[in-house]
């Protein structure tokens, strides 16, 4: 029997679920590569703990920009790797592979995606769009005829989707997501400790302290840097009120994403929004608060997802078995 498999390309972690045993693989997209010849050194975890931290002739590198393939060749080394490594191809069968994309890629870019996939030897591959995925994973009913919203905040995009009758009826696709989260963490602490702190500090503090909505000025954490006057090591305190303060532009520019999708639903669309709410999902949705702000600005009940991280990886399988069912049927 083939195996069906599901993946969530994601810009900051690539997820797999494998049927019948879950989701096997959850690691970050990066690649460490040895500039020299080529080669590469790590793949995943391992690359990630070395980003920022390499010599000279190796290079960790996110093959995954804003959503979208940056760098083919390695996204292809990359989804190679986690393939071989789950080890689902036997002599007899070569697997079924679902993958997610951002609402807003290209042609090009999902031809892209379809090659790299199909490089490791699989038999079909589907492409999926992420909000529609991560509403299924969510545990949505995207199939009846009425209207669900959902909202995918990513590493690198954040997904605005309505869907109605298994179909995306309006979508918006920005690039602006849990990335540009730590590019403003940096840059708040730059303008106002006058401290440089790396991508990974950023991505802890936005992890640990960050907060969209009532924050608590209490919670607290120190982070190291570089002094920008001296060039020397130093640390400094932050806290959730400074985080909010960093991320409140994100936070507003999605909610004018959300309106303007809202604008383009009809509205039949937009009534069942009021009533079924709106759901969040993908690492963005874990920051403190966030469902409460998009809730206040938006007069719709927003929730985040049961396990918001996993929504689209979970939503693979579910559309799995859906394509296997109808194929059963014609």
């Amino acid at each position: 029997m083939a195996k069906s498999i599901g993946i969530d390309l994601g810009t900051a972690n690539i997820l797999i679920n494998v049927k019948g045993e879950g989701i096997v693989v959850n690691e970050p997209s990066v690649v460490a590569i040895n500039t020299n010849n080529n080669e590469v050194v790590a793949v995943g975890e391992e690359a990630y703990k070395m980003v920022g931290r390499t010599p000279g002739n190796i290079k960790a590198i996110r093959p995954l920009k804003d959503g979208v393939i940056a760098d083919f060749d390695i996204t292809e080394k990359m989804l190679k790797y986690f393939i071989n490594k789950i080890n689902v191809k036997t002599m007899f069968s070569r697997p079924v592979i679902m993958i997610c994309c951002p609402t807003n890629i290209t042609s090009v870019e999902q031809k892209s995606i379809i090659e790299a996939a199909e490089q490791t030897g699989s038999k079909d591959v589907y492409l999926e769009f992420e909000p529609k995925v991560a509403a299924v994973g969510a545990g949505m009913d995207i199939f009846k005829p009425q209207g669900n919203m959902v909202i995918d905040i990513g590493g690198g995009t954040s997904d605005i989707a309505i869907l109605s009758m298994g179909d995306i009826a309006a979508s918006k696709s920005l690039r602006l997501a849990g990335d540009k989260m730590n590019t403003a963490i940096q840059n708040y602490v730059k303008t106002n400790n006058n401290i440089i702190i790396g991508e990974r500090t950023a991505e802890d503090v936005k992890i640990q302290i960050s907060s969209a909505f009532e924050p608590d000025p209490e919670k607290k954490m120190m982070i190291r840097g570089r002094d920008l006057r001296t060039g020397l090591p130093t640390s400094v305190t932050i806290s959730e009120v400074d985080t909010q303060a960093a991320l409140n532009d994100i936070f507003y520019t999605i909610i004018d994403g959300i309106k303007s999708v809202l604008e383009q639903a009809s509205p039949e669309l937009s009534a069942d929004i009021i009533d079924q709410g709106i759901i969040l999902t993908g690492g963005g949705s874990l920051v403190k608060g966030i469902d409460k702000l998009f809730s206040r600005e938006l007069q719709v009940p927003v929730t985040v997802a049961e396990s918001p991280l996993d929504t689209v990886a979970l939503g693979t399988g579910i559309l799995l078995d859906h394509i296997a069912h109808n194929k059963k049927q014609h």
